[in-house]
C-alpha cells in the first residue's frame, strides 16, 4: 500500500520545515515534533509505502542498520544511556522507525500496558500462532 501524501512526504520534499539530523538515498531522519522525549528521532523510509510488511526487505534492513548507527550517535551525542526503538505506523501511514533516547531511571511513558485476564495469553498466543503457519514464516 503506497502512502504518497502524508505530513512525512512534504518533510523529504522540503514542503514543510523539519530539524533533519540525517538523509541519504534511502532514509530521512528528523526530530518528532511531539516527542516522548527530547531528542525523539524519526527515521522515516523515502520510498512511500505505509506499512512494515509491505517494505521490500533490502530497504528494511538497510533502516534498520541506519538506525543502530543513530542510536550510537545519539547515545554518544545525548549522553543518554540507550535508545528505545517503536514501529508504529498508525498516526502517520508511511513506515518510519521512532529512536527515542532514553535514560535508564527516567519515567517516560512510552506505551500503556495492559495486563492479560485469565487464560487471554494464551488465546492470543494461538491466534499468532496460527497467523504464522498460515505465513509460512
Amino acid at each position: 500500500m503506497e502512502s504518497t501524501d502524508t505530513i512525512f512526504t512534504k518533510i523529504i520534499n522540503r514542503e514543510l520545515p523539519a530539524h533533519i539530523a540525517y538523509e541519504d538515498a534511502d532514509t530521512i531522519a528528523f526530530l518528532d515534533i511531539h516527542p516522548v522525549a527530547m531528542g525523539h528521532l524519526l527515521l522515516v523510509a523515502r520510498e512511500p509505502i505505509a506499512w512494515m510488511q509491505d517494505v521490500p526487505d533490502e530497504l528494511i534492513a538497510k533502516m534498520f542498520i541506519k538506525a543502530k548507527a543513530l542510536m550510537k550517535a545519539m547515545i554518544e551525542g545525548l549522553k543518554c544511556d540507550y535508545v528505545q526503538l517503536t514501529v508504529v505506523g498508525k498516526d502517520v501511514p508511511r513506515f518510519h522507525i521512532h529512536l527515542i533516547p532514553r535514560h535508564l531511571n527516567d519515567r517516560v511513558d512510552i506505551v500503556s500496558a495492559k495486563v492479560y485476564n485469565d487464560g487471554e495469553a494464551e488465546v492470543y498466543l494461538e491466534q499468532i500462532k496460527d497467523g504464522i503457519k498460515k505465513a509460512s514464516v
